[in-house]
């Protein structure tokens, strides 16, 4: 019933992206100083935040793309030239820290937006439905979604624990770590659009 390989690939894929790990310190900035119950509350938010755009436009994606003219091929290419950007904002650490609005929920904005659903993780969710094959494809894919944004939920509600674990310089590395991987990832993106341009599939 699932397509295991899908399912692996689409769940690694936006782990870098949403980079559970990384967030943590910005979530801690973000909710300090706030009731341990009020930071489960935030946790939960963003969470549901990101999944809700996540999952408009994983099910609207195709729809979009058609209304828009824009190809696979070409949405191949921008979006991998966006996971690149990401990656080297992870790589080199300019990824700057958000500054707090006293008139905005911290878990909305931009905890939820655009920190977690970002452009690379939308369009990499979009690519991914449309190259779902069949009810296992789709089935593996929205499994990889569910489970990704659980870890996030997990990975922020506690993360007071985890910070004390692994310490700033764990959170660092693992991110440097995932900015490289991700790097390949965006440059295999961007290789196979251009293919399918030159196949003639881009028209």
């Amino acid at each position: 019933m699932f397509d295991l390989a899908v399912l692996g690939s689409v769940f690694v894929t936006l782990f870098v992206i949403m980079d559970p790990p990384g967030i943590i310190p910005v979530f801690l900035a973000l909710t300090s100083g706030r009731p341990a119950k009020v930071q489960r509350r935030m946790a939960l938010q963003a969470t549901a935040v990101a999944f809700g755009v996540i999952a408009v436009f994983g099910l609207l994606g195709r729809q979009i793309l058609a209304y828009l003219h824009v190809s696979i091929p070409a949405l191949m290419v921008a979006g991998g030239l966006l996971l690149l950007l990401v990656a080297l904002d992870l790589l080199t650490g300019r990824a700057d820290e958000p500054q707090q609005s006293k008139d905005v929920n911290a878990a909305l904005v931009p905890l939820g937006m655009p920190l977690l659903a970002g452009p690379g993780a939308i369009v990499s969710v979009i690519l991914a439905v449309q190259r779902a094959d069949g009810v296992a494809g789709h089935l593996s894919v929205w499994s990889a979604i569910v489970a990704l944004h659980l870890v996030l939920w997990l990975v922020m509600r506690y993360s007071l624990l985890i910070i004390r674990i692994i310490k700033d310089g764990g959170v660092v590395l693992v991110t440097r770590l995932s900015g490289m991987l991700l790097s390949a990832i965006a440059v295999q993106q961007i290789a196979n659009g251009v293919t399918q341009f030159i196949q003639g599939n881009g028209h």
